[in-house]
């Protein structure tokens, strides 16, 4: 599979990954075909890094560079694309990065006994996401895992997911995304129909932590006709 990203800069480019999870012996001549259309396509520069995602992806044949040399010496291709080997990377790189290469931590240089850690920091790092992001994240990191680890490993993944959903420490990550969303919703809905809050306002708002309050205030937004009458609702 493969993405490509567009760098925004002085002189825009491509970032053309493409992760890779069994050996290709092809592979070479495939990344030189894609960077050549992209280029073609977008008329910009284009950088290509193949990411493997286990040892059984690696060979001889990934050099780094595909090159065409003539028998008298004439280069007449000199294709250059990095190289990363997952497992060899420090996993503590990618759990410094993004969200969306936090599933690829378990693939990266670490000892089998400090994966309860990992995920324990995987965990934390998903709880900052919405609900269904954090959902689709565990579900990335748990199909990755079965690159290297077998399924005893996985069914241990699974259920540590299932228990911090159950947790009240989960519950109470919900329940203050929910509140955080109904406040927006208010703010949203009310400058549509009252105009811009003042400042006092959105003080108030920000303030609230009741959830039932805040949707008591979400339905009066049609029958307020002023910030005042909307904020009264609250209080009844």
């Amino acid at each position: 599979m493969d993405k490509v990203l567009r760098v925004e800069a002085r002189r825009p480019w491509l970032a053309h990954l493409e992760l890779q999870a069994s050996r290709d012996r092809d592979l070479p001549l495939r990344l030189h075909e894609y960077n050549a259309i992209l280029r073609y396509r977008h008329k910009i520069r284009v950088r290509t890094t193949v990411i493997l995602l286990r040892r059984q992806a690696d060979g001889r044949e990934l050099t780094g560079l595909l090159e065409d040399v003539e028998p008298d010496g004439e280069v007449t291709l000199s294709f250059r694309y990095r190289v990363v080997k997952l497992w060899e990377r420090p996993v503590d790189e990618l759990l410094s990065g993004s969200l969306g290469v936090l599933p690829l931590a378990p693939l990266a240089a670490i000892w089998r006994r400090r994966l309860p850690e990992v995920l324990d920091q995987l965990g934390e790092r998903f709880e900052q996401a919405a609900s269904s992001s954090a959902d689709d994240l565990w579900a990335a990191t748990a199909l990755l895992m079965g690159l290297r680890y077998d399924r005893d490993a996985i069914t241990s993944l699974i259920e540590r997911v299932r228990r911090m959903r159950e947790s009240v420490t989960y519950q109470t990550i919900l329940e203050e995304g929910e509140v955080r969303e109904a406040r927006r919703t208010i703010l949203d809905l009310g400058g549509e129909k009252f105009g811009p809050p003042a400042e006092s306002t959105v003080a108030l708002v920000e303030g609230l932590e009741d959830i039932d309050v805040l949707h008591r205030m979400i339905r009066s937004v049609l029958r307020a006709n002023t910030w005042q009458e909307l904020l009264a609702a609250g209080q009844g």
